[in-house]
């Protein structure tokens, strides 16, 4: 099966609009794997350590990109979208992954700072966003962690609309998305 599209298929996203969003995913399914793995090891062990460094640098590049892809959506102009309640639904879908991937990061960001942790991007310190603030901290976390299963079904439902797409609508939005 060919991945071009169709005479019935809107024009691909550009190879920018298709990288960042494959790219997001792998950060996305990197970040989850990084805080999993973690809790595989003894509190305080160095690779314990090391992939909650891995989380946070991950996590914060998502932060960065998801703004480059904003900017991107921005200049890339308006692809057609399905009409009525498909439109609704696919905007309100991108809305939500979109608020995820700014949210996520800056919760644990708020979180790092308000415990008093440095917050490193790949060994770069950024700035603390608040004081140290043990009770902001203790909520935050639980609003990055609650969120945080919010993502597994966000991602989890774009992905089924992907698939509804492609094998029920048979309108070429996967096409579209998939690199050439």
């Amino acid at each position: 099966m060919s991945l071009a599209t169709t005479d019935r298929s809107p024009p691909a996203y550009s190879r920018l609009s298709i990288a960042l969003h494959w790219l997001m995913l792998l950060l996305l399914v990197a970040v989850y794997a990084t805080i999993l793995l973690r809790q595989e090891f003894p509190k305080g062990s160095d690779i314990r350590e090391a992939f909650k460094a891995w989380h946070f640098s991950l996590g914060l590049t998502v932060f960065i990109l998801v703004w480059v892809r904003v900017i991107a959506r921005g200049f890339g102009g308006n692809r057609p979208r399905p009409a009525g309640v498909a439109a609704w639904a696919a905007s309100a879908g991108h809305l939500a992954l979109y608020g995820f991937m700014i949210a996520m990061p800056l919760l644990g960001w708020l979180t790092l700072s308000a415990e008093g942790d440095p917050v490193r991007l790949f060994g770069l310190g950024l700035p603390a966003l608040t004081g140290a603030n043990a009770a902001l901290a203790d909520r935050t976390q639980e609003i990055h962690e609650t969120l945080g299963t919010v993502g597994y079904w966000l991602v989890g439902l774009h992905a089924v609309a992907a698939l509804i797409h492609h094998y029920v609508l048979k309108d070429g939005t996967l096409r579209r998305m998939m690199p050439r």
